[in-house]
C-alpha cells in the first residue's frame, strides 16, 4: 500500500486531505480507470499530481490551456517536482530542458495540450518515454456539444488504447449526459471508477436579477465591493470594452479581455490578473478555464450565461480559497431571444438542439425559482439539499401569487393552435391583436382570442418565461421555436394542479427592448434556422454566408415565408442562379418538405411563363387521352412545355412548330386557349 501522507506534507505542505481527495488518490495510485467530478477549487491537480510521484514512470497531463500548464508546472518545480510542458508558449531553452530530463528519467509529470496529440510524432515519444499513467484535466472538453468542446479531446482515448496505462480524468462540470459521453470517449463504455464530490461550493452567493439599466446595475454591485478582485462577464467583445472604461471612470483599476484581441494583450491581462489585487476583468467567455487564481471575491454576469453547466463553470472562478465570494447574474428578454437563436442557428441534429434547449430552460429555471437557488442549481446536477441560507432568494423570499389562470390561458391557446406557434404569436392571440398572422389563420375565431387582456405584452412575455423556467413548455427546435407543452403541464391544463409565479419579475416587466429585432420574435427562429442553413452552405463552399443570401433576402424570407419555388422567386436577392442552386434546400427549411419541380419548370419559376405552363400541364393532363378519354395516351416533353409557355406561339401553324403533327393534333387548340386567356 502507497503512503501518501509524507508526500502530502513535504512536497505540497498540507497535513490533511480535503474530503474525497484521499479515495480518489489512492484509486487513481493503484492503477485504476477512474471518473472524478469535484467541484471548482476542490483540489483536482492534488488528486494525480500526488499519484505521479507515488507511481514509476512519466504521468501524462492533458490540459486545455498553456497557461494553466505553466502555472501547474512552475508550482510543481517550487515544490521540488520535476515536471515541464511540451506547448507552443515553450522558449527553445524550455523546450531542450523538459528533453533532457526525459531522457535522463528524472521527469515526473510531462503537461501537454490536447492539439499536440494530432502530431504523428507524438505518440512515438510518449511510447518511448515509460508512460504509466494518463491524467486529463477538464475532462467535460471531450463532449461534442458542450459548452467548452475541443475537438483533439477525441484523440485522448485512442492513447490510452496504443499505451495501455490507466486514466484518470477530471472536472468540475459534468451532468449525467456528459458523464456518458466522457465514459464514452474515453474509456471506450468501460466503466471506470467515479467519484463524485459534489457540486456544492457554499461559500459563494448566488443572486439573479432582471436587467434593469444593466450598465448602472454593473457599476453599483462593483461599487459595493471596491478593491476587490472581480471578473464580468458579458455576451459581446464591444461590451466588454465598454463596462470596462466605465469601471475605470468610476475609480476602479479594470481591464478588458476577449478573443479578438492579439495573444500578446491577452496574455498581459492574464498575468496583471494573476498578479495585482483588485484588479476586475470585463471579459467574453475567452477568458475561462484554467484561472488559477485563488482570491476572487466576486462575478457578475452582465448576459446571461449560455446554459446551466456554464454558468457554474463561470461562477466556479469565485472563492477558490475557499473564503467568501459573490455572484450576480442580469437576464432580460433579448438574451434569451439571443440564446435561441445561437443554438437554432448552430449545426447540431434536432435531437441535440433539444437538449440545448432543456439545458437553456433549466438555467431560466434558476432565474425565475421562487425557492432557494442553491437547491435548484444542485437539484439539477442530482443531489439534494436543504435550504442554504446564502442565496438572494433565501435573503429575501420572492412574492408570489397564484399564477395558475394565466398559465392555464396560455396553454389552452397553445393546444388550440396545434403547438405549431411561438409565444409572439400566442401573446396577439391571447391580446386580440389583429394581425395578418391571426387573419390569415382565423385565430381571431379561437375561444381563447383576446382573453388575457388583463396583462400586458411585457407581462405576457415574463409569464411565458416563468413557464419554460418550469418547464411546463419547450421550444421545438424542428418547428422553428413553436412551444410545446410538456407531460408536467397537462395537469394544470385540467385544473387537477395549481402553479405558484414569481410576482416581481411580471410586475417589472414593462420596459420595452431597447433594439430593435431584426425580425418579430414570431419569425425569429425561422430567421434563425435560415442562417443555419446559409452557414452550413457557406462552411462547405468556403465563402463568407452573405455570398449565399445576404441578411435581408433571409429576413424576406422568415417575414413571407414562400410556400414554394414560384413564391420564393419573388424574394428580393433569390436571382434564377441562385433560385436554382439554393431554392429547394432553402424551402425545406421553410416548409420542411422538398418541391419536385422539373428542371425546365423550375427555370420558370417566379415569372407568368410558370403559371401559364402549369395550366398548360393541366390541360395536357385532361386530353392525354383525347377528348373522350378513349384514345392512346399521348403527352409533350417538359422542355416543349416551357417552350410554349415561353415563345407563346398565335396561331394553329406556329403552335405546330413546336409541337409537331400528332402532339398539335391533340393539344394544339386547347393550348391557344390558354395562351389567349393569359392575355
Amino acid at each position: 500500500m502507497f503512503d501518501s501522507a509524507p508526500l502530502l506534507r513535504d512536497v505540497f505542505g498540507f497535513d490533511d486531505f480535503r474530503p474525497g481527495q484521499e479515495e480518489i488518490v489512492d484509486a487513481v495510485t493503484t492503477g485504476e480507470n477512474v471518473l472524478a467530478i469535484m467541484p471548482t477549487g476542490g483540489g483536482k491537480s492534488l488528486c494525480f499530481q500526488l499519484p505521479a510521484l507515488l507511481r514509476d514512470g512519466v504521468t501524462v497531463v492533458i490540459s486545455p490551456l498553456i497557461a494553466l500548464m505553466r502555472d501547474q508546472v512552475r508550482g510543481l518545480q517550487e515544490a521540488g517536482v520535476e515536471a515541464g510542458a511540451l506547448t507552443s508558449g515553450n522558449t527553445p531553452e524550455e523546450t531542450d530542458a523538459v528533453w533532457e530530463a526525459l531522457e535522463a528519467g528524472r521527469l515526473k509529470l510531462l503537461y501537454m495540450a490536447p492539439e499536440r496529440l494530432a502530431a504523428g510524432s507524438a505518440l512515438g515519444m510518449l511510447r518511448r518515454i515509460n508512460v504509466s499513467l494518463i491524467a486529463v484535466d477538464e475532462a467535460h472538453c471531450v463532449s461534442q456539444w458542450g459548452h467548452d468542446f475541443r475537438p483533439d479531446y477525441l484523440r485522448i482515448g485512442e492513447l490510452r488504447r496504443a499505451l495501455n496505462v490507466p486514466l484518470a480524468a477530471f472536472t468540475a462540470t459534468a451532468d449525467a449526459e456528459t458523464q456518458d459521453e466522457i465514459v464514452q470517449k474515453l474509456f471506450d463504455g468501460s466503466e471506470p471508477r467515479k467519484f463524485l464530490r459534489g457540486f456544492d461550493r457554499p461559500n459563494i452567493h448566488l443572486a439573479f436579477t432582471a436587467k434593469d439599466g444593466p450598465r448602472k446595475q454593473v457599476l453599483d454591485f462593483a461599487a459595493a465591493r471596491k478593491g476587490q478582485s472581480g471578473i464580468v462577464y458579458c455576451g459581446t467583445r464591444n461590451k466588454t470594452e465598454v463596462l470596462a472604461k466605465a469601471l475605470c471612470s468610476e475609480g476602479h483599476s479594470a481591464c478588458h479581455y476577449h478573443g479578438g484581441m492579439e495573444a500578446d494583450d491577452r496574455r498581459i491581462v492574464e498575468t496583471r490578473f494573476a498578479r495585482e489585487d483588485g484588479l476586475i476583468v470585463v471579459a467574453t467567455v475567452a477568458f475561462g478555464m484554467g484561472i488559477d487564481k485563488p482570491d476572487i471575491r466576486w462575478v457578475a454576469h452582465a448576459d446571461l450565461p449560455k446554459s446551466i453547466e456554464a454558468y457554474y463553470q463561470e461562477i466556479g472562478r469565485a472563492g477558490r480559497d475557499g473564503g467568501p465570494a459573490e455572484t450576480l447574474t442580469m437576464f432580460g428578454p433579448d438574451d434569451i431571444r439571443l440564446r435561441r437563436s445561437q443554438i437554432d442557428e448552430g449545426l447540431a441534429p434536432p435531437e441535440r438542439r433539444m437538449a440545448d434547449h432543456a439545458r437553456l430552460n433549466a438555467l431560466l429555471g434558476l432565474a425565475e425559482a421562487l425557492k432557494c437557488r442553491r437547491q435548484t442549481l444542485l437539484g439539477y446536477f442530482g443531489e439534494q439539499a436543504d435550504p442554504c441560507g446564502k442565496c438572494d432568494l433565501c435573503d429575501s423570499p420572492p412574492e408570489i401569487f397564484d399564477g395558475t389562470t394565466p398559465v392555464r390561458m396560455a396553454l389552452s391557446a397553445i393546444l388550440r393552435t396545434e403547438e405549431w406557434f411561438g409565444a409572439g404569436h400566442l401573446i396577439d392571440i391571447l391580446l386580440a391583436n389583429e394581425t395578418d398572422k391571426i387573419r390569415a389563420r382565423r385565430h381571431d375565431t379561437l375561444s381563447t382570442y383576446g382573453i388575457g387582456k388583463d396583462w400586458s405584452r411585457p407581462q405576457w412575455q415574463a409569464i411565458f418565461r416563468q413557464m419554460m423556467g418550469h418547464d411546463l413548455v419547450r421550444p421545438d427546435p424542428e418547428r422553428h421555436g413553436a412551444l410545446r407543452m410538456t407531460e408536467s403541464a397537462k395537469p394544470i391544463l385540467k385544473g387537477e394542479a395549481h402553479i405558484n409565479l414569481r410576482k416581481d419579475t411580471i410586475r417589472k416587466a414593462t420596459r420595452r427592448p431597447a433594439v430593435k429585432a431584426m425580425v418579430s420574435e414570431e419569425d425569429a427562429p425561422l430567421l434563425s434556422a435560415l442562417k443555419a442553413k446559409r452557414r452550413a452552405l457557406a462552411e462547405a463552399a468556403r465563402v463568407p454566408a452573405y455570398v449565399i443570401f445576404p441578411d435581408r433576402t433571409l429576413i424576406e424570407m422568415a417575414e413571407t415565408r414562400p410556400a414554394n419555388l414560384d413564391d420564393m422567386a419573388r424574394v428580393s436577392g433569390v436571382g434564377a442562379k441562385k433560385l436554382e442552386r439554393y431554392g429547394a434546400t432553402f424551402l425545406e427549411v421553410l416548409t420542411g418538405a422538398v418541391e419536385e419541380l422539373h428542371p425546365a419548370r423550375r427555370k420558370l419559376a417566379g415569372r407568368n411563363q410558370g403559371d401559364i405552363y402549369d395550366q398548360l400541364l393541366e390541360v395536357q393532363s385532361q386530353l392525354s387521352r383525347g377528348p373522350d378519354g378513349i384514345d392512346k395516351p399521348l403527352s409533350c416533353t417538359a422542355s416543349q412545355l416551357a417552350k410554349v409557355a415561353q415563345l407563346r406561339p398565335d396561331d394553329p401553324r406556329a403552335m405546330e412548330q413546336v409541337l409537331g403533327d400528332r402532339r398539335h393534333e391533340r393539344f394544339g387548340a386547347a393550348f391557344l386557349d390558354v395562351l389567349q386567356q393569359a392575355g
